[in-house]
């Protein structure tokens, strides 16, 4: 036990030896923002019609308040250049799972349930953890087995923080194109959830141009907030009102619709709330939206055929997870549950 132990710190010193010269290189900014709006605020303010209202974002306003959201360029530790590769099989559901470092609990139960590798109604399901870096060199160091034993980790050398879970999703869209290009539909989603693979791809089956709409619980012209950790100041958005956007804590992307995601985060200032950023990302790009309750279940009945109803459950702790897979997909306990594995 003592040498696993060295062995365990010495590949955390290391690693975290090749990402804390770029860590410092933020710190300032990442200290706060500064009275200089940035070197490049690019160009002028930014005009997003909905058909209801007309959205404005001014770069110069984001470069003031959140320089390192827009400053930021994407930049791969753990590329996860394997986590789509294989023969050419089933059309491809990914699994893009938002992750901390110290959460390996949550994708340890993930992997043994929802995010296991398999085919399911015809679909090759795959998942990948999305992280940043933490200051712990032992939550790095077992991120990095983590990523040797199964293939599924990308990390960027972004600082984990409420408002750099922005840029987790635009790195994440370019991500896509460059490793995962073959992804038919992509569900994106959180470590602390249950997930329903084999609802979700019930659902793709059986919805009509399932590959032209993003679907998700469809938040529409939500009011901004100027208190609570979800605050937005008025400098930066003034107005009252958000474009529609999906609920962040799941919602499903078809292929097509990631170019167009791609290409519109290059011309639109990063918004600090990643959900919101997304519906400005998807206006810009001209995408549409599916709306569906069960992509947002929160306080749902702790019954277990009811989870096998939802596409997504939150607040469901780790054992309850592992209890309701096996009574859904492994003892079968509901009616209506077709087979696990095609």
């Amino acid at each position: 036990m003592k040498r696993w132990g060295t062995w365990i710190l010495l590949i955390g010193g290391f690693f975290w030896l090749l990402h804390t010269m770029r860590l410092k290189q933020r710190e300032t900014l990442q200290a706060g923002p500064g009275p200089d709006p940035g070197p490049d605020p690019g160009p002028g303010a930014v005009e997003l019609p909905d058909g209801t209202f007309t959205f404005h974002l001014d770069p110069a306003a984001f470069w003031a308040e959140f320089p390192q959201l827009q400053s930021y360029r994407c930049r791969e530790l753990i590329p996860g250049d394997g986590v789509c590769t294989g023969p050419p099989g089933p059309p491809l559901l990914l699994l893009a799972v938002k992750s901390h470092p110290e959460s390996s609990a949550r994708r340890a139960t993930a992997r043994r349930t929802w995010a296991r590798p398999g085919v399911l109604g015809g679909y090759r399901v795959r998942a990948v953890f999305l992280v940043g870096v933490s200051p712990n060199p032992r939550h790095m160091a077992l991120l990095q087995e983590e990523s040797q034993e199964f293939g599924d980790v990308v990390l960027w050398d972004i600082g984990e923080s409420h408002h750099n879970l922005s840029l987790k999703e635009r790195c994440f869209l370019h991500w896509v194109g460059a490793h995962c290009g073959q992804a038919d539909f992509i569900f994106k989603g959180d470590d602390d959830e249950f997930v329903n693979p084999p609802a979700l791809v019930a659902y793709v089956r059986q919805t009509p141009d399932a590959a032209h709409v993003i679907h998700g619980y469809i938040r529409n012209h939500s009011a901004v907030m100027r208190t609570t950790k979800y605050r937005v100041s008025s400098a930066l958005f003034p107005q009252d009102t958000y474009p529609d956007f999906p609920s962040g804590g799941g919602f499903l992307m078809p292929r097509a619709s990631v170019p167009a995601l791609a290409a519109a985060s290059e011309r639109i200032p990063v918004f600090p709330l990643d959900d919101v950023y997304l519906g400005f990302l998807a206006l810009a790009a001209g995408l549409g939206y599916r709306h569906d309750a069960r992509f947002r279940v929160y306080g749902v009945k702790d019954e277990l055929c009811l989870y096998g109803e939802a596409f997504v459950v939150h607040g469901v702790s780790l054992g309850r997870a592992e209890e309701v897979w096996r009574g859904l997909y492994t003892e079968r306990r509901c009616n209506g549950m077709g087979p696990l594995h095609s």
